[in-house]
C-alpha cells in the first residue's frame, strides 16, 4: 500500500513539474466542457463511498484513501442518496458544473442550504442542495425554480443568464436576441449543452442559429439547470474570451412524466409601440410557443428517454427609423418617407431533442442526443432600412452527440463523438434596383434611410459541419500535501465551413440629401459583377486541435489551488493557402496614376509613404502560419476563512483565446469573386476625377444589372480588393478578479472586482492613401485612390480592443418549501473602453482614422450600472407567483462626431455620449432600461398525476419606453453640443411595450 501511495505522489509531482512540457507534447489533448457535478469530502478511511441519484437510480461508486478523502466526478446534477456506510446516509442535491462538498462521518449534518425537497414523480425528498463556494470562477447558477418562475418575453433559456452580474440579455424591437458579457461582443461567449460547444465558427451571435435571429437556441423544456462563468474559467474552456454557459440537459426517470404547454399574446393583449403612437396606427401582431416533453424508463434504474418539443410563432412589430439625422427626413422623396413607421416581422421556429441513456453497469453510462431546429422569418426592417428591403432568413442547426462514461475508484473517462450542421440562408424578398439615401460628406455621409430590394450583401450561405471526437479522463484521489483532481483528454475536430457573402443582384443607387432636398440623380451605385474563373462561395475543411492540462488542488480545509494551462491550434486553410491574384499584385507595383505621384512612383509605394507595407498582406500560398503559440495559463484560488464555507476569499487570472469569425477571413476571396464596385458619378457635392470608375450619370444605368454590369465588362475597375494580414493573430482576453463570498443566514452573498481586457481584434480598415502616402487631405479620406484599375484596397489587421473594469455584486435567498420564497440580486458597475466608434459591437469594419491604433479609447457601448432582481413566492390556493425587476442606466451612444473640430484633419473625431434617461419612481432621469415584470400560476388537479395550471405573465406592468434608437446632433463651427446625443423618441425600444402573455398546461 506504502509503495502504491508513493507511486501516486511521485506521479503527481512529475505531473505539476512537467505541466509545460505535457501539453506542448500532446497538441492534440483537449477537453469537454462538463456540466457535470463533483463531490468531495471526508468518509471513514478506505470505506467505499456510494452515490445512487434518487431519480434514475444511476449509481457510482468510489473509495476512501487512506487518510479518509474520495472523489466522485462528472456525476449528472441531480438528488443523491450518499453513504458510506450505515449511519452515514445523506441525501444531497448537486448542481449544475460545480464541485460541492459533503463529509460522510457518522450522523454529521451536510454542509450547504437549508434542506430543500426535491419533486421527483410520485416521490418528494428532503435534499440539502449543496452550494460551490470554493472556486474561484466568477459566475452563478441558473435554477430551474428560476426558468420555472421568473417572467420572460421570449421562450429562450439563455434569457436567465442576466440575472448573474456582467451578463446582458438584450431583446431588440424586432424580436433578436443576444447575450452579452462586458465590453466584448456576443461572438466572445461560448455555450456548452451536455459539454459540446455550440460555437458559430462562421457568424457572429456567438453560438450558431443566434445571428439576427428571433429563435430559441434550444427546447427551454429540456434544460435542467445551467451555470454562467463570466472570468477565470478552468483550462478546460476554450474558444471563448467573455463568458461561459454551460448547460445540463433532462433526462428520462424512472417514472413517466411529462409536460405540454401553449402560450400567447396577441395585438390587443400589448400596449402601442412609440412608433405606432406616432403613426397613430397599431401594427397588427401575434406571439405564439407551445411545446410538449414526455420522458420516462425503458428499463427501471438502467435505461431511460427523454423527448421534447418547442414552437414558436411571432408577428413582431417593428418601427422603420431614420438611421441618422432625422431632421433632414422632410427632405426625403415622398415614397421614402411613406415607408417610415411601423412594419411587421414574421417568425417560424420548430425545435426537436431526444436523449437516451443507458447504464449497463454501475461503472458505465451511455448516452445518445439530438438537436433539430429550423427557423425562416422575414428580417431586416427597422433602423434605416425600410420593409421594402426584408429578406427571407432561413436557419437550420442539427446537432448529435454520442458518449460512453466509465468509471473507477480512482478515476473517470469519456468518450464522445458529435457532429455538427447549421446554415444560415438569407435571401432578399424583392428583386430590382434598391435605394440608399444618405448626408453630404460635410455632414459625415451618415446613413438616413434604405428602401427598395436589399443589397447584395443581404443574401448570404454560411454555416459549418463536421464531426468531432473527443477522450477526457479524470484522475481523482491523487495525495501530495493535500487532494487533487487531475483532469486531462484528446480530441480532434473537422468541420467544413462554408461562407457566400453575396448574390448576382439588387444593385444599389446611393442619394445625397441635403437642408434643401433630395438630389434627383444619384451620386453612386454598386452592384455585383463576378470576376470570371472565380466561384463566390468559399469552403474549407477547418481543423482544430487543443490541449490542457488542470489541477484542483484541496491543500487543506482553507486552502484551494486552480492551477490549468491550456493551448489551442486551428488551421483554415482557405486563408493559409490563399494566392493573392497576380493581376492584383500587378496593379499593386502599376504606376501611380493620380495627382502628386512622382514619375516611376508605383503605387505600393505611396501606400509605403503611408506606412501600408503591402508585401504583408501578399500571399503567395506559403507565407502564412496557423499561430502556435496560444498559450493559456489560468490560476486560481479560494481561501475558507474558519473552514466551513461560510467566508471565502476567491480570485483569479488567467488568458483565453476565442477565434476569429470565419465570415471575416473569406472576405479577400469572396470579394474578389463578385466584387461590389461602386461607381461615382460626377457631381458638384462630391467630385471626382474622370476615369473608369467616375463617369457621368445616365438614365439608361436604371436599367438592370446588365446595364451597369456592361460598364465594367472587360475591367476591373471599381473592384474592391480586400486584403488579410499575413501574420494574423487570435483574438484573446487577459482576466483577473479578487471577491469574497459569504453566506449569512439563508444569503449566499459575492462582491468581485473583475478587470478583463480583450486583445487582438481583427477590424478592416481603409488601405487607400493619396499619392504622398497622406491619409488626409482636406479634410477628405483618400477613397477615389483605389488600387490602379481596380477599387477601394481595404485591409484587414488585428488591434481593436476593449478594457473593462466591473464590481460584480450578487445575493440569493434559496427557495426552500419551509420558507416559500426565493430572491435573487444582481449588481453591476462596469467602466467600460473601446478603441472604436461603431455603436455595434458587431461591427469589425472603422474607416473613420487612419488604423485601428489611432482611434482614442472612448466608452463602451455598456450601462454604467445594472441591477436586475428576481423573487419567486408560495401563494395560497396552489398560487405561484414570481417577479423580475431591471434597472440600467443609459447605454452611449457612439459614433463619429463632426463639428468641425480644428484639432482633427477630418473635423470629426470619435466619440461617445451618454443620452438623457428617463425617472424610475422616484429620483432623477437617470436609467435608459426600467421594466418590472409580474407572473402568477395557479395550479390545480385534473385527474390522478395529471395536473393543469394557467400562467399570467405581465410584461412591462409600467409601459416604459426603453428606447434603443438615438438621434444625434454633434455642434458645428467647433462647439460640441451639450447634449449631442439622445433617445429617438418615436424610435425602437428595447424588449417590449406593455404585454400581457397567457399560458395554459398540463404536467404529469
Amino acid at each position: 500500500m506504502n509503495a502504491v501511495s508513493n507511486y501516486k505522489k511521485l506521479l503527481l509531482a512529475r505531473l505539476i513539474a512537467a505541466t509545460v512540457t505535457a501539453t506542448a507534447a500532446l497538441p492534440m489533448v483537449s477537453y469537454a466542457q462538463s456540466a457535470d457535478a463533483n463531490l468531495r469530502g471526508m468518509a471513514a478511511p478506505s470505506s467505499t463511498v456510494t452515490a445512487k441519484n434518487v431519480a434514475t437510480g444511476y449509481t457510482r461508486v468510489t473509495k476512501a484513501g487512506t487518510d479518509g478523502s474520495y472523489t466522485l466526478v462528472s456525476l449528472p446534477p441531480g438528488t443523491y442518496n450518499v453513504d458510506a456506510g450505515p449511519g452515514t446516509e445523506q441525501t444531497v442535491t448537486l448542481t449544475v458544473a460545480s464541485t460541492a462538498t459533503l463529509n460522510l462521518a457518522a450522523k454529521a449534518a451536510a454542509t450547504g442550504n437549508a434542506v430543500n425537497a426535491q419533486n421527483l414523480g410520485a416521490v418528494t425528498v428532503n435534499a440539502n442542495t449543496l452550494t460551490e463556494v470554493t472556486t474561484s470562477e466568477v459566475g452563478n447558477t441558473v435554477s430551474q425554480r428560476q426558468i420555472e418562475t421568473v417572467p420572460q418575453i421570449t421562450r429562450n433559456f439563455l434569457e436567465f443568464a442576466d440575472t448573474v452580474p456582467g451578463m446582458v440579455f438584450t431583446v431588440q424591437q424586432n424580436g433578436n436576441t443576444s447575450l452579452q458579457a462586458g465590453a466584448q461582443a456576443p461572438s466572445a461567449i461560448n455555450v456548452y449543452i451536455d459539454g459540446v460547444g455550440q460555437k458559430n465558427y462562421v457568424l457572429p451571435g456567438g453560438i450558431t442559429g443566434q445571428t439576427s435571429s428571433q429563435g430559441n437556441p434550444f427546447p427551454q423544456l429540456a434544460i435542467g439547470e445551467y451555470k454562467v462563468i463570466t472570468s477565470n474559467y478552468k483550462a478546460e474552456y476554450d474558444q471563448i474570451s467573455s463568458a461561459a454557459i454551460t448547460a445540463e440537459t433532462k433526462s428520462g426517470t424512472n417514472e413517466f412524466h411529462g409536460e405540454l404547454f401553449g402560450d400567447w399574446t396577441d395585438t390587443w393583449m400589448r400596449a402601442e409601440t412609440p412608433s405606432e403612437i406616432a403613426a397613430d396606427k397599431k401594427q397588427p401582431s401575434h406571439d405564439k410557443e407551445y411545446g410538449f416533453s414526455f420522458g420516462g424508463p425503458i428499463i427501471q434504474d438502467k435505461a431511460h428517454f427523454f423527448v421534447a418539443y418547442e414552437g414558436k410563432e411571432y408577428d413582431t412589430p417593428i418601427a422603420v427609423s431614420p438611421g441618422n439625422d432625422s431632421f433632414l427626413v422632410p427632405q426625403l422623396p415622398a415614397s421614402a418617407q411613406a415607408q417610415l413607421g411601423p412594419s411587421s416581422l414574421p417568425f417560424k421556429e420548430d425545435l426537436y431533442f431526444a436523449k437516451l441513456d443507458w447504464e449497463p453497469t454501475t461503472r458505465d453510462r451511455l448516452e445518445a442526443s439530438g438537436k433539430f431546429r429550423d427557423e425562416s422569418a422575414i428580417s431586416g426592417p427597422g433602423t434605416g432600412q425600410a420593409a421594402s428591403t426584408a429578406v427571407n432568413l432561413i436557419n437550420y442547426d442539427r446537432r448529435f452527440d454520442i458518449r460512453w462514461d466509465h468509471s473507477a475508484d480512482s478515476w473517470f473517462n469519456r468518450l464522445q463523438f458529435t457532429y455538427e450542421n447549421a446554415f444560415y440562408k438569407p435571401t432578399p424578398v424583392e428583386f430590382g434596383n434598391g435605394a440608399a439615401y444618405f448626408t453630404t460628406p460635410s455632414e459625415g455621409s451618415q446613413q438616413i434611410l434604405d428602401v427598395g430590394p436589399a443589397s447584395p450583401l443581404a443574401a448570404q450561405d454560411k454555416g459549418q459541419k463536421g464531426p468531432s471526437l473527443s477522450d477526457d479522463l479524470t484522475f481523482n484521489d491523487f495525495e501530495w500535501h493535500g487532494d487533487h483532481v487531475i483532469k486531462m483528454g484528446v480530441s480532434y475536430k473537422l468541420v467544413s465551413l462554408t461562407a457566400q457573402d453575396a448574390f448576382n443582384y439588387n444593385p444599389q443607387f446611393f442619394y445625397y440629401v441635403t437642408p434643401a432636398g433630395t438630389v434627383a440623380d444619384p451620386y453612386q451605385v454598386q452592384f455585383p459583377i463576378a470576376l470570371p474563373g472565380t466561384n463566390p462561395a468559399v469552403r474549407t475543411s477547418d481543423r482544430q486541435l487543443g490541449t490542457y492540462i488542470q489541477d484542483d488542488w484541496t491543500v487543506d480545509d482553507h486552502l484551494t489551488l486552480n492551477l490549468g494551462l491550456r493551448w489551442d491550434y486551428e488551421q483554415t486553410p482557405s486563408y493559409l493557402n490563399w494566392v493573392t491574384p497576380q493581376a492584383v499584385v500587378n496593379a499593386l507595383n502599376a504606376p501611380n496614376p493620380y495627382p502628386g505621384a512622382t514619375p516611376g512612383q508605383t503605387y505600393a509605394q505611396s501606400l509605403a509613404l503611408g506606412g501600408v507595407n503591402i508585401g504583408n498582406y501578399i500571399s503567395n500560398g506559403h507565407n502564412r502560419n496557423a499561430q502556435d503559440n496560444e498559450f493559456m495559463p489560468r490560476f486560481g484560488f479560494s481561501w475558507d476563512l474558519n473552514g466551513d464555507q461560510a467566508h471565502v476569499f476567491h480570485g483569479g487570472a488567467g488568458r483565453s483565446y476565442d477565434r476569429n469569425l470565419y465570415e471575416l477571413l473569406q472576405l479577400e476571396q469572396t470579394k474578389l469573386a463578385l466584387a461590389e464596385p461602386t461607381i461615382t458619378f460626377q457631381n458638384p457635392i462630391n467630385p471626382c476625377t474622370p476615369s473608369a470608375s467616375c463617369i457621368p450619370w445616365n438614365p439608361a444605368y436604371y436599367g438592370g444589372l446588365n446595364v451597369l454590369q456592361s460598364l465594367l465588362a472587360a475591367t476591373t475597375a471599381g473592384r474592391e480588393v480586400d486584403m488579410v494580414s499575413n501574420n494574423l493573430k487570435t483574438p484573446y482576453s487577459d482576466q483577473i478578479s479578487l471577491g469574497m463570498r459569504n453566506q449569512i443566514g439563508e444569503w449566499n452573498t459575492d462582491v468581485t472586482v473583475a478587470r478583463v481586457n480583450s486583445y487582438n481584434g481583427l477590424v478592416y480598415q481603409l488601405g487607400n492613401r493619396y499619392a504622398n502616402g497622406s491619409f488626409w487631405e482636406n479634410g477628405s479620406q483618400p477613397w477615389n485612390d483605389g488600387i490602379p484599375g481596380w477599387g477601394n484596397l481595404i485591409i484587414a489587421n488585428n488591434g481593436a480592443e476593449t478594457k473593462n473594469t466591473q464590481l460584480l455584486i450578487s445575493a440569493e435567498k434559496p427557495y426552500t418549501p419551509e420558507s416559500h420564497w426565493g430572491m435573487t440580486i444582481a449588481y453591476t458597475y462596469s467602466h467600460a473602453l473601446q478603441n472604436n466608434d461603431s455603436q455595434d459591437v458587431t461591427d469589425q469594419y472603422a474607416f473613420d482614422e487612419e488604423t485601428i491604433h489611432d482611434y482614442p479609447f472612448i466608452g463602451s457601448a455598456v450601462a454604467r450600472h445594472r441591477l436586475v432582481m428576481t423573487g419567486s413566492l408560495d401563494g395560497p390556493w396552489g398560487l405561484l407567483f414570481g417577479s423580475k425587476l431591471v434597472l440600467a442606466t443609459p447605454i452611449p451612444g457612439l459614433g463619429l462626431a463632426c463639428f468641425n473640430d480644428t484639432s482633427t484633419p477630418s473635423g470629426c473625431l470619435p466619440y461617445s455620449a451618454t443620452p438623457p434617461g428617463s425617472h424610475f419612481l422616484i429620483g432623477g432621469p437617470i436609467f435608459g432600461y426600467r421594466e418590472i415584470d409580474f407572473q402568477v400560476t395557479k395550479n390545480f388537479k385534473i385527474y390522478g398525476n395529471f395536473n393543469g395550471y394557467v400562467r399570467l405573465d405581465l410584461l412591462n406592468a409600467f409601459n416604459w419606453n426603453n428606447y434603443s434608437d438615438y438621434s444625434t446632433n454633434y455642434g458645428s463651427n467647433g462647439v460640441l453640443n451639450r447634449t449631442p446625443v439622445t433617445y429617438d423618441p418615436t424610435g425602437n425600444i428595447l424588449g417590449t411595450p406593455r404585454e400581457v402573455k397567457l399560458t395554459l398546461g398540463i404536467k404529469f
